[in-house]
């Protein structure tokens, strides 16, 4: 498994081995699996842009769990990272007999978005490298990921409880549909073995969607606060971000705005519920989480 120690990765290293999963996880660092390996994982050191690293990290393994991606940086370091990695996994992957591989891309990509900006860019090609492996698999698009420990969501959550307005890129139109993070854990561990998931894409999002004006005031009301939102240009918001995206803490990428301007980021089907059956954590729900 790649991508084990973000924020995503150590619930899906968690749910696999809660149901008796052997799990080796390809680490940069050892250090940083330290929780990792008191549940159990097997820690592997390597990278997957040095592809050296991997078939030793892959032997005996019989699936690939893929999380491994960057949200920020330059053309460069999205194809080094996700585009090249990704090839040079799936290699290791066919040469060592691996019967599944699982990925990890985004609710949004597509044709249409993949020269919009370099992330989408990046996964459009993932995909595409995936399934042209001729390695059985399965690909998830989640929509945003909420979580208590990690993701938007408890920004979202600081920036309501602590300022009395609330800025929200664009028109606050744009739909989204959060998709709490144990959920997501839930999809990867079942997507690892079950038949009908094979050779498959499925969009991941939650019970509920709304605007990102809907989504704040779903905040408001959960902590009780009365916020004024303030819509702020997308193309101001792109500029600031231009000037301020290299700075440690920065809050956005003029790439990131970009993104939050495009097409709604709600799922287009229900195959993800049909095939796997999952119960799913509302948003209200995911919102007290994340605020308690």
């Amino acid at each position: 498994m790649t991508g084990a120690t973000g924020f995503v990765g150590p619930k899906v290293v968690h749910a696999l081995r809660a149901e008796g999963h052997e799990v080796r996880a390809l680490v940069r660092r050892p250090e940083r699996g330290r929780q990792l390996a008191t549940w159990g994982c097997e820690l592997a050191v390597g990278d997957v842009t040095t592809p050296e690293t991997l078939p030793l990290a892959l032997a005996g393994c019989t699936h690939v769990v893929h999380l491994v991606a960057i949200i920020r940086g330059r053309p460069a370091d999205f194809r080094r990272v996700m585009v090249e990695g990704t090839r040079n996994l799936v290699a290791a992957a066919r040469d060592t007999g691996v019967s599944r591989f699982v990925l990890m891309s985004a609710l949004g990509t597509s044709d249409a978005t993949k020269d919009s900006v370099p992330y989408f860019g990046a996964k459009w090609e993932m995909e595409r490298d995936v399934r042209a492996s001729g390695l059985e698999h399965v690909i998830f698009r989640p929509s945003f990921v909420f979580g208590r420990d990690g993701g938007v969501l408890p920004t979202f959550v600081r920036q309501v409880r602590l300022s009395p307005v609330v800025t929200v890129i664009g028109d606050g139109r744009q739909r989204l549909q959060p998709v709490w993070v144990d959920d997501v854990a839930a999809y990867f561990t079942r997507g690892v073995t079950l038949p009908a998931a094979a050779n498959r894409t499925f969009e991941l999002g939650g019970p509920d969607r709304v605007t990102w004006d809907e989504l704040y005031e779903r905040v408001a009301k959960v902590l009780r606060k009365r916020r004024r939102i303030v819509h702020v240009p997308a193309e101001l918001a792109r500029t600031g971000a231009s000037l301020t995206e290299w700075l440690p803490g920065s809050p956005l990428s003029a790439d990131q705005v970009s993104m939050l301007e495009g097409p709604d980021n709600v799922v287009s089907d229900t195959s993800a519920v049909e095939t796997f059956g999952l119960p799913l954590v509302p948003l209200d729900e995911q919102i007290r989480r994340a605020a308690a």
